[in-house]
């Protein structure tokens, strides 16, 4: 059938393939065990216009791009700003760090403020296979929207913190709830993308977190002007960010299920948002979870690797966005002065990401490459700020801080080429959760390396412990590279059927079980 008779069907109203249905609508057995998408389209490649193709793709861009920025901007947000509230009374507010006045001279203990950072990611730890199972199982736009709402609530309850026991508390179920939105997102992306596209749009999205670094530390430094008022200057930022997450968690109730039932999209766009993934072999999605590709996911060394990847990657993150600006105030700066260093961090971050995105679209193969390149920019930054002379307003050590921010841009790669690696609805969401759980582990262990009694000598295990941990992400990236070239190539030499490629296409069949997906360097 060729897209125009597909077109002339939608428009007169009649139904896609016999049995069609997604789960909550009276599906059948059969489209439960199946990709959503072999009712709408069949087993058959259809042809379709470039031009509505195109047309397609921006509807879909310019309703999901914006608000994932958005909603993971909030994300990065949310955590960013426990490094400026410290600055703006909240360690004292809170007993966040204690005075041994017994040792000459007084030495003083952050670990409380290390911990509030890392139970953070505790408490995503925890909510991660609740969320990942409610996602993949139930009405993605009303678990989004509900768990959003209830993240925004919470995190305006910050300002009623009146002890570092209550902010413990707190920071363990705003990352319980938190946990949804970035394995969400990567599976959105992988639902409605093809594998070639997948790069740009995922760095879209993470780009938020040098955007946000700006626009965060610009409303920071906005209320750092407040000198009066009913509340302290961090409880202001924490009702800020919970406002801003309730509009965006309304927002969330009006995501589709997936392109097969995009409201947005006319009947015959939906048949094009879906035809045009076939090519790709990574399916649309599919709600019934599938344990023989659980096992599958566990096996697989791919998953591995992306896993330690994404874990000794992510360790700058910790340390970064809970301590940066208290770690640039030690270099002589005032707290104003601070905020104001995370512009370019922030700006370095912003630009990498999207220009590496970019390429990636542009440039067959490239990613593990660019990855490997921003590497080398975190590791010199490290060295930089651990071994030059920390002075009244030094530059070495801040221009150092700076360059950190290609960190970005090594760990959106590692989205991409992690998401666009598998197939299969089961094993797509299970590499988002290893990923996922890769990004707390590494948030967690990036906190824990700042020991505040080494602040003279430049927090040496930090800056050497990072350094290690991106040498490890070399490594990995450089087997993965390896297996997905040697996989690629056996993959080459087996003949192809073209009827049986279309018919795979759409069956929730894993990478491994499809011998016509191809793997993305």
């Amino acid at each position: 059938m060729t897209y125009g008779e597909q077109e002339k069907g939608a428009k007169a109203g009649l139904p896609p393939a016999a049995g069609y249905g997604e789960p909550g609508s009276g599906a059948s057995s059969l489209s439960l065990d199946k990709d959503v998408a072999m009712g709408l389209v069949g087993e058959h490649a259809r042809d379709i216009d470039p031009d509505v193709e195109k047309k397609t793709l921006r509807k879909i861009d310019w309703f999901l791009i914006p608000a994932m920025i958005i909603g993971y901007g909030l994300v990065y947000y949310d955590k960013a700003i426990l490094g400026s509230a410290v600055l703006f009374g909240m360690t004292k507010d809170l007993s966040l760090s204690v005075t041994d006045t017994s040792t000459t001279p007084p030495t003083t203990n952050t670990s409380r403020l290390s911990w509030a950072t890392s139970l953070f990611y505790f408490g995503m730890l925890a909510g991660l296979y609740p969320m990942t199972f409610a996602l993949q199982r139930f009405n993605l736009g009303r678990i989004l929207g509900g768990v959003v709402i209830l993240w925004s609530l919470i995190c305006m309850l910050t300002a009623t913190v009146t002890s570092w026991k209550g902010l413990f508390a707190q920071r363990f179920f705003l990352g319980f709830v938190e946990s949804i939105i970035p394995t969400g997102f990567m599976c959105i992306v992988s639902s409605y993308y093809t594998q070639g596209e997948q790069a740009l749009r995922q760095s879209w999205w993470f780009s938020s977190t040098g955007l946000f670094t700006i626009i965060g530390g610009a409303l920071n430094y906005g209320f750092a002007q407040i000198s009066s008022g009913a509340l302290k200057r961090w409880q202001y930022i924490y009702l800020l960010a919970g406002c801003l997450t309730f509009l965006f968690g309304i927002w969330c109730f009006f995501i589709p299920n997936s392109p097969v039932t995009a409201w947005f999209l006319t009947p015959a766009e939906r048949i094009v948002a879906v035809e045009r993934l076939r090519r790709g072999q990574t399916g649309v999605r599919c709600q019934k979870i599938k344990l023989s590709q659980l096992k599958e996911a566990l096996l697989d060394i791919k998953v591995w690797l992306v896993f330690i990847m994404m874990m000794t990657a992510y360790t700058v993150n910790g340390a970064v966005s809970g301590f940066g600006p208290l770690i640039v105030s030690t270099f002589g700066w005032s707290t104003l002065g601070s905020i104001l260093w995370q512009f370019p961090l922030g700006g370095i971050c912003l630009v990498d990401i999207l220009l590496c995105g970019w390429l990636s679209s542009r440039i067959p193969n490239v990613r593990i490459i660019l990855l490997i390149v921003n590497c080398f920019p975190v590791i010199a930054g490290c060295a930089m700020i651990w071994k030059s002379n920390w002075t009244y307003h030094a530059g070495t050590p801040v221009a150092g801080y700076s360059i950190i921010g290609t960190f970005g841009a090594v760990v959106s790669q590692i989205i991409g080429i992690g998401m666009s690696n598998v197939a299969g609805a089961t094993k797509k969401s299970a590499m988002a959760a290893a990923i996922f759980v890769a990004y707390c582990v590494g948030n967690i262990v990036g906190p824990q390396l700042i020991k505040s009694q080494t602040k003279k000598n430049h927090y040496p295990e930090l800056w050497t412990g990072l350094i290690i941990f991106y040498c490890f992400t070399i490594v990995a990236s450089v087997a993965l590279y390896y297996v997905l070239w040697r996989e690629n190539k056996k993959r080459e030499a087996l003949p192809i059927d073209e009827d049986e490629r279309d018919r795979l296409a759409f069956l929730d069949l894993t990478d491994k079980e499809n011998p016509y997906f191809r793997y993305v360097l």
